[in-house]
């Protein structure tokens, strides 16, 4: 049975944990050879090995720009080509504006923007030599609609948000589309020791009375990765049990 992302290249950054591995599972498992990149050498590896012959590993810092070289350089030594870019590696600062520290705003933005820039550069390079391809950035409902206590955050995931829409516009021609990703909050390691059922219970007031799981994110990433949304770029593509939707009347 044939898979919706057979004969496929990817590169999935924050690719080792939370809802990068996610991405990386449901790739996998449509057919892709995918490229784990992160920080966190021995979750990648172990996930690498795990999943077979079909998936790497390689150490990246997205915010490092020699380091994004070398990790294209391998994706292509190891796969020959590149069709699809996943640029999901990304920190959270929760702080007031008042006591956010310009190292703590510079750090985000190293990670969170300039990671995703020197992602998108370096992936349409190298999809450019390969035909085409499908760079996904992973936003935020936050790149939709600020939040108290998230500044930092907030303004990266905006500036992904408009960077993704000029990207699209100028790599169109080269048969690359570009689209952001914007979920709300997803169960992933970072709720603790919390159980997802636990956690539903704080969003019970949202449209979709629960929290994402990162499979239902994944499964987004899924179809933009394949020829299913052949016809969409530039765009927002929203996963947050309708949270940015509006204000809710409570009964």
């Amino acid at each position: 049975m044939s898979g919706r992302l057979d004969a496929r290249v990817a590169i999935v950054t924050g690719g080792a944990n939370g809802l990068g591995e996610a991405i990386v599972r449901r790739f996998a498992e449509e057919g892709a050879r995918v490229v784990i990149a992160d920080i966190d050498v021995d979750q990648g590896e172990r996930l690498a090995a795990e999943l077979g012959d079909a998936v790497r590993f390689v150490s990246l810092d997205v915010g490092d720009e020699r380091q994004w070289d070398g990790a294209i350089d391998f994706v292509l030594k190891e796969f020959g080509r590149l069709d699809v870019g996943v640029n999901n590696g990304g920190i959270v600062l929760h702080a007031d504006l008042e006591d956010t520290s310009l190292a703590d705003y510079e750090r985000i933005v190293r990670v969170n923007q300039i990671g995703t820039f020197l992602g998108m550069r370096a992936m349409a390079r190298a999809m450019k030599r390969s035909g085409g391809g499908s760079i996904i950035n992973t936003s935020s409902i936050r790149g939709l609609q600020g939040a108290s206590g998230l500044l930092a955050y907030t303004a990266t995931k905006f500036a992904v948000r408009g960077m993704t829409k000029a990207a699209a516009l100028e790599l169109g021609e080269h048969g690359i589309r570009v689209n952001s990703i914007h979920p709300g909050a997803v169960a992933t390691r970072l709720i603790g020791d919390a159980s997802p059922e636990q956690v539903d219970r704080y969003f019970a007031d949202q449209p979709v009375p629960r929290i994402a799981r990162p499979r239902e994110v994944a499964n987004m990433a899924l179809f933009l990765a394949s020829d299913e949304s052949s016809y969409s770029t530039g765009s927002e593509f929203v996963c947050d049990g309708g949270v940015s939707a509006g204000q809710r009347r409570t009964r």
